[in-house]
């Protein structure tokens, strides 16, 4: 990984932590910025949530939807310079999100625990690299574990 992706994969972690420690679903996401936001031309990262559902009795506080929101309203043409990272697959609803503001990057950490629609990402022109990174696997493996009728909820199952 080049060291952006470090930085975005790394954030996204420490947020699937967070969330694990809270006793949330550990599914951290970051939204960084390729360098346009800024006069040196840098990595900003713009947005970083978790799963909330748990702690916020939300419906639809993922994390990737959690960065977005913390990323605050954004101009349309932001998005376009961006990639969103995550520690696991988007699901549809996420995957939707991605798509609605043209996000044209994701790097997800781990697609064994899940699959989301990184299909319909692809079919519509967005790069997508799953990292296959072994401590975003295993967290989420612990969480599954530990609380599968959580992990079932959040998954609409």
């Amino acid at each position: 990984m080049n060291p952006v992706d470090k930085l975005g994969l790394n954030t996204a972690l420490s947020k699937a932590r967070k969330s694990y420690l809270e006793g949330g679903i550990p599914i951290g996401s970051a939204l960084v910025c390729h360098g346009s936001l800024d006069d040196a031309g840098e990595a900003i990262v713009l947005g970083t949530g978790h799963n909330e559902r748990i702690q916020k009795s939300s419906a639809i506080l993922h994390g990737e939807i959690s960065a977005l929101q913390d990323a605050g309203r954004l101009k349309a043409g932001v998005y376009s310079k961006c990639t969103m990272y995550t520690t696991l697959s988007p699901c549809n609803m996420c995957t939707g999100a991605i798509l609605l503001y043209k996000i044209p990057r994701v790097v997800i950490g781990d697609n064994t625990n899940w699959v989301g629609g990184e299909d319909l990402l692809k079919s519509r022109g967005v790069e997508v690299i799953v990292v296959g990174d072994d401590e975003c696997r295993d967290l989420m493996s612990r969480f599954i574990q530990e609380k599968p009728e959580e992990w079932n909820e959040d998954i609409g199952v």
